[in-house]
């Protein structure tokens, strides 16, 4: 027990390298899916903004959570229009989580992350980056781009199937979604994948020399 605590710790070090993140705040889940919405879940009631290219990981809860969730338009190469960012924010009422992904899963585009999280933190907004497709690809600073929540998955950058991890800039309270067990600090239960998540860090460990 001690010997497999001891891996995925070393593997919770590992991921949190990868994207300069503190250590405590990478939570291991079951896929990048799980990631995401844990992500839009966790941090509710928040008036949910999304761009209009968005997985359907992230398109699919938000609009399943929010009846009334923004979707952002983009210009003719896929990245979000920021102008209409601005634009939702400023109309919205409460707090709201804006989500964009870092790299398109289809046509590989790099969206304006770090300039959306600017302008979401102006509004006193969360922002959420699913980071999936990048991570790997290219050098990936959780403090660098300004996001608060950062989805990755094991397999998009050589590690096996079936985990995930949502990692967090700052610690925070997160609405867990799986309960009853108390791991991962209380914020996702269920027992860990110990073989997936060690494989997980061997990946963000080649990954990232």
């Amino acid at each position: 027990g001690r010997k497999a605590r001891e891996r995925v710790d070393t593997a919770r070090q590992q991921v949190a390298d990868l994207v300069a993140a503190p250590v405590k705040n990478v939570i291991f889940t079951g896929s990048g899916t799980e990631a995401d919405n844990l992500a839009l879940r966790g941090f509710q009631p928040r008036h949910l903004i999304v761009s209009g290219v968005e997985h359907g990981a992230v398109l699919a809860p938000a609009l399943l959570l929010d009846a009334h969730a923004t979707i952002v338009d983009v210009d003719a190469h896929g990245r979000m229009d920021l102008n209409s960012l601005e634009a939702a924010l400023a109309d919205g009422d409460g707090p709201a989580l804006v989500s964009l992904m870092l790299a398109n899963n289809e046509t590989g585009v790099l969206e304006p992350v770090a300039e959306a999280a600017e302008i979401a933190h102006a509004h006193n907004a969360l922002i959420h980056c699913d980071g999936i497709q990048g991570a790997g690809k290219i050098a990936m600073d959780i403090n660098e781009l300004g996001i608060d929540l950062l989805s990755l998955s094991a397999h998009k950058f050589g590690g096996p199937q079936g985990v995930g991890a949502l990692v967090m800039r700052e610690e925070r309270m997160v609405l867990a979604q799986m309960v009853g067990g108390g791991q991962e600090m209380g914020r996702r239960s269920g027992t860990e994948n110990v073989a997936g998540i060690a494989g997980f860090g061997a990946a963000a460990r080649l990954a990232r020399d």
